[in-house]
């Protein structure tokens, strides 16, 4: 009996002992599976040091500051100051609506962005690969932006839908910019001329009213190109020019083609200096008593010594230019350029006026680029002359080839303008009239076939030199193809010159057939101009009916 109660003693205090070991166990271990007491949260003035990523519509109204990766895959406004210096990637809707906005790092857009006020400044890497609006405020570029869509450089105005179909555009002033109907397309320039484009039994028909169109034709395919004719007509004359199709990215451009070449040793001589200086002055030129002449008396100063063909190609390509653009004033107002020359001490009609000796509008150095892009294309037309001359064309239905317009050609950067032409510089409409001088600065066009160009010399009243213009490849491509022609036009006139006046006598200046020889003009263009225009009349009177009614969109 003793013994059992020793044992039971005995288990008790091992019971005991086991216990005592067990509590302080079982507390260490909830001690170390316990959660940590919550840290204070950040104050909300602190900018974000880490990757900020958001999700839904986000407005900054203050000045937020992001300096490392920030994401942006909602609705984004930005009305006040923001900066962002790390990357930035913005995937759904961004608006810069006012403030100031500074990307200092890389920046992407994936969806739509929209500049509509304030100062927006990238100085990093940009990509826009969405729809981007530019319709107010300033936006600057200063590193590397890439424009995969559609950039719309927008001006002001309103829509209005036309009875029987077609809309109009009509600026903030109540003129009508654009009307669109039944397949034709009115366009109205800031200076007042219009054109007309339309598609009539297969022909693409162009009017440009008092100045005459063309009415352009396929024509016969070599070599796997197309060729299309152009009769134009103005001033009750016809005359026919051949110009090579290029169906790139969706759209068809037309590039001038000779038709006849000079024999290559002729281009050649071109492109080459002298090795004398040739003097050539006014009389020598014609020039004396013209009033073109004194209207643009301080536009340019004619080289006084002419060291290569080229460079007298660039004088009389820039005369041409001149007498157009004083032509077309002359039709178009006459008033009006009579108040401009006076306004300007031009003279108007001074009868032997002299060049202008001190700072001209168009600066030696612009002077200079389209000097060299002379010699580029003549030496360009030296070995496509000895290429493509002599064959035959076959008639076969028009094809089109895959490879950009001359207009977009990397090496060919200064263009200058041969006709009035209407661009928009931030949001807003100018003009460019004849013998100006633009600057590409991009080679892929954007949904509305726009590139951006640079300014580089302009006259009064025209566009600011220095701005950035969006500008329409396809009126690009005519200031190439004039370009061209010129360049055709001035070789005959050296052909005759060359030998004469000190200037040093030319190789073999006969001409050779080339591919593909022009047909005889079209006899119905006329008519088929004549046609157009009074349609388009009715189109104008609707459209200014309309509005007038406040009709609108």
């Amino acid at each position: 009996m003793d013994r059992i109660l020793k044992g039971e003693n005995m288990l008790q205090k091992w019971v005991v002992l086991l216990l005592l070991m067990a509590v302080p166990a079982l507390a260490w271990g909830q001690k170390k599976t316990s959660a940590p007491a919550p840290k204070a949260a950040p104050k909300a003035s602190a900018p974000a040091k880490s990757a900020p990523s958001h999700g839904a519509t986000q407005s900054h109204s203050s000045t937020p500051s992001h300096t490392a990766t920030t994401s942006h895959a909602g609705t984004t406004t930005h009305s006040g100051t923001t900066t962002h210096s790390g990357t930035t990637t913005h995937a759904g809707t961004t608006t810069h609506a006012g403030g100031t906005t500074s990307h200092t790092g890389t920046t992407t857009h994936t969806g739509t962005t929209t500049h509509a006020g304030g100062t927006t400044t990238h100085s990093g890497t940009t990509t826009h690969t969405g729809t981007t609006t530019h319709a107010g405020g300033t936006t600057s570029h200063t590193g590397t932006t890439t424009h995969t869509a559609t950039t719309s450089h927008a001006p002001p105005g309103r829509s209005v839908s036309l009875r029987g179909g077609g809309h109009a555009n009509i600026r903030p002033n109540g003129s009508v910019r654009s009307i669109d109907r039944g397949g034709m397309h009115i366009e109205h320039g800031v200076h007042g001329g219009s054109r007309v484009v339309g598609e009539h039994n297969g022909a693409r028909v162009v009017n440009t009213g008092r100045h005459g169109g063309y009415v352009q034709r396929a024509y016969v395919t070599r070599g796997g190109h197309a060729y299309y004719s152009r009769t134009f007509y103005a001033g009750g004359r016809y005359h026919v020019g051949l110009y090579r199709g290029y169906g790139w990215g969706g759209h068809m451009y037309y590039g001038y083609y000779p038709g006849v070449w000079y024999h290559p040793g002729f281009y050649g001589w071109g492109w080459h200096p002298w090795g004398v200086g040739v003097a050539w002055g006014i009389g020598a030129w014609g020039w004396g008593g013209a009033p073109w002449w004194g209207f643009y008396g301080g536009w340019w100063n004619p080289y006084p010594v002419y060291a290569a063909p080229y460079y007298w190609l660039t004088d009389y390509l820039i005369s041409q230019q001149l007498q157009a653009a004083y032509a077309a004033r002359a039709e178009d107002n006459a008033d009006a350029m009579a108040a401009d020359a006076a306004a300007s001490g031009g003279g108007g009609g001074d009868p032997a006026p002299a060049a202008a000796s001190g700072p001209v509008a168009l600066t030696p150095e612009v002077k200079e680029a389209i000097a060299q892009e002379v010699k580029a294309q003549l030496a360009a037309q030296q070995t496509q002359a000895s290429q493509d001359s002599g064959g035959q064309a076959s008639a076969a239905p028009a094809s089109t080839s895959d490879t950009p317009p001359p207009a977009l050609d990397p090496s060919q950067r200064t263009f200058v303008v041969d006709s009035d032409v209407t661009v928009v510089a931030n949001g807003q409409e100018c003009g460019l009239t004849s013998g100006d001088v633009i600057t590409r600065l991009t080679d892929t066009p954007d949904g509305d076939q726009n590139v951006n160009a640079s300014v580089a010399a302009t006259k009064k009243g025209d566009c600011a030199s220095g701005s950035t213009v969006a500008v329409k490849v396809d009126d690009l491509q005519e200031m190439y193809n004039h370009f061209q022609e010129n360049i055709t036009n001035g070789m005959g006139e050296l052909a005759k010159k060359q030998g004469t006046g000190g200037m040093p006598a030319a190789p073999d200046t006969g001409t050779q057939a080339g591919a593909v020889a022009p047909p005889p003009p079209d006899t119905t263009a006329a008519k088929t101009l004549q046609d157009q225009q009074a349609a388009a009349d009715q189109a104008e009177a609707d459209a200014k009916q309309q509005a007038a009614s406040g009709g609108g969109l």
